[in-house]
């Protein structure tokens, strides 16, 4: 299969979180969500106390991951807000970080 068939079968998800999502290891638990789920790219702190999350993977795994960092589940980590939006995948990642 070829790269550009590869990435035809995946999706990119650009994430916005609101709520208690700063300081309460959010991005550790949003990395740990995307190793589960087998997903790539990043996640960060912004300015206006939001998280940013960038990821790529299969429709599956997006899927799952995307309900994975709603924890829903954690005494510590509020979700208000998830504004998800998709866009065309560029393969730009190797794996999954955390960006300052």
């Amino acid at each position: 299969m070829s790269g550009s068939a590869i990435l035809m079968t995946m999706m990119r998800v650009v994430v916005s979180a609101r709520g208690r999502v700063q300081g309460v290891g959010y991005r550790y638990f949003v990395t740990d969500c995307a190793r589960e789920a087998g997903v790539s790219g990043f996640v960060r702190n912004e300015p206006d106390g939001s998280v940013l999350i960038v990821a790529e993977g299969g429709d599956e795994e997006i899927t799952f991951f995307v309900k994975k960092v709603k924890a829903e589940n954690d005494p510590f980590i509020r979700v208000d807000t998830l504004d998800v939006k998709k866009h065309d995948p560029t393969g730009e990642f190797s794996g999954f970080a955390i960006r300052w």
